[in-house]
């Protein structure tokens, strides 16, 4: 292995992936499966964490599945517990399950609310605070929040997705501050709409899409790979430098 591909390398590295039942977090568990990481996948549906494990150890990687409802304080302390007893420390955590739930913010429910700051906000920070002090004790780990342009960036119609992607943004710095001592890199991955199957669904409409496409100079949105391959770069040894950044991948929307 050359010295770059070391830079990169996350071959053993024990990495939890949360909201890995389709969508990004399955895309960043095949990628980093493909990186030789040792994956631990975690999400609601269990039939889809099964075939996604099986289609990683087609390909000769290694996956093992935690299905678990994150946004429950139990199921989110419950992967923690789990997550270390399989693998004895978490090197690399992912957080990326997450839920859109949008509309008129004076008709949003509460009980979307909660659900939103549930699952977008609290299961992170419970995450994050459950594996740190082993990634402290090693001096070494990274952890990589799937946040999102609207965290930055207001849109309608989204207060709650907002207002917990822009508190998931102030985590990531905030967590920062007391893990960088210790080389522990805390990040934040803050895409434009990516065309996975729901993105696909909820933004395939001209009417829809072209006026978002319309203020973003690439003219295009994600795919899931992309971020999975950002995320990649910030589980490697290549980014310690990189420390409580918000990576906008977005083609250029936030800069007009």
């Amino acid at each position: 292995m050359t010295a770059w591909q070391e830079r990169f390398a996350i071959k053993d590295r024990v990495a939890l992936v949360t909201g890995a039942s389709s969508g990004i977090g399955a895309e960043i568990c095949e990628v980093f499966a493909d990186a030789g990481a040792r994956v631990i996948a975690t999400g609601r549906n269990e039939d889809k964490l099964a075939a996604l494990q099986s289609d990683i150890a087609a390909t000769g990687g290694n996956c093992r599945i935690i299905p678990a409802d994150i946004g429950e304080i139990d199921g989110a302390e419950g992967v923690v517990s789990r997550a270390l007893a399989m693998a004895g420390t978490v090197d690399i955590l992912v957080n990326s399950a997450g839920t859109a739930i949008v509309g008129p913010a004076t008709e949003f429910s509460l009980e979307d609310w909660d659900r939103t700051m549930a699952l977008n906000l609290r299961a992170p920070f419970i995450l994050a605070r459950g594996l740190a002090p082993k990634m402290i004790a090693q001096k070494r780990g990274k952890i990589i929040n799937i946040s999102s342009q609207t965290g930055v960036i207001a849109l309608p119609d989204h207060a709650a997705y907002a207002a917990s992607k822009g508190g998931l943004n102030a985590l990531t710095k905030a967590l920062m501050t007391e893990f960088a001592p210790h080389n522990v890199q805390v990040n934040a991955i803050c895409p434009t709409v990516v065309m996975t199957q729901m993105g696909r669904k909820l933004w395939s409409p001209p009417e829809k899409s072209g006026p978002f496409l319309a203020a973003t100079p690439l003219g295009r949105f994600g795919e899931p790979v992309e971020i999975a391959d950002m995320a990649l770069y910030l589980a490697s040894p290549a980014s310690d430098l990189v420390n409580g950044a918000l990576m906008m991948i977005e083609g250029g929307y936030s800069s007009v």
